[in-house]
């Protein structure tokens, strides 16, 4: 009976430390669930960070970009006001001045002066005129007001430029209004 009483004592022994092992392998199982569920949240926001550290800088780097399309552009709507009175030069230049007093013409000379600078300024500051004549029609940098047609001259030719056209640094700011040979 002593041996049957010890037999049942290691039995019950083997049977609470199974008991215990069973305990500690579910609390390590709850453990490592717990620490994989954090290692994801981890990861989760490691990749969330990441993307909204790209999209700042993404917002950083457009609004740059924007700055200097804008300050690169600025003078443009000063420099097509100026472009009215360069016409308006050239306009008064195409008077037939062979038949006009010695007061006319110097008045024109003078008024030459004033386009020439005027004309050098706009250059100083990248303001281009567009080379039409003799050249293919181009709807990027002209505007065909006319079409007629002329012998000698080949299709789809700018025979004539009726107001010059202009670019400001690489941008066309006013295409040239031009009469097209079709």
């Amino acid at each position: 009976m002593e041996k049957d009483n010890k037999e049942i004592k290691e039995e019950v022994k083997e049977e609470v430390k199974e008991e215990k092992d069973i305990k500690k392998n579910k609390k390590e199982n709850k453990k490592d669930k717990e620490i994989e569920e954090l290692k994801k949240q981890i990861s989760e926001l490691n990749d969330k960070n990441i993307r909204v550290t790209a999209e700042m800088v993404n917002s950083i780097r457009r609004k740059e970009e924007e700055t200097t399309r804008i300050m690169k552009y600025a003078n443009e709507s000063l420099i097509l006001e100026l472009l009215v009175i360069m016409d308006n030069f050239e306009r008064a230049f195409n008077m037939d001045d062979d038949n006009m007093e010695d007061e006319v013409s110097k008045f024109l000379n003078g008024m030459k002066i004033i386009y020439n600078n005027l004309k050098n300024i706009l250059e100083k500051y990248e303001v281009k005129e567009i080379d039409a004549l003799d050249k293919e029609f181009d709807p990027n940098f002209h505007q065909a007001v006319m079409q007629v047609h002329e012998d000698g001259k080949e299709e789809n030719i700018v025979i004539e430029v009726m107001q010059k056209g202009y670019t400001y640094k690489d941008k066309v700011i006013r295409p040239a209004m031009v009469k097209v040979n079709k």
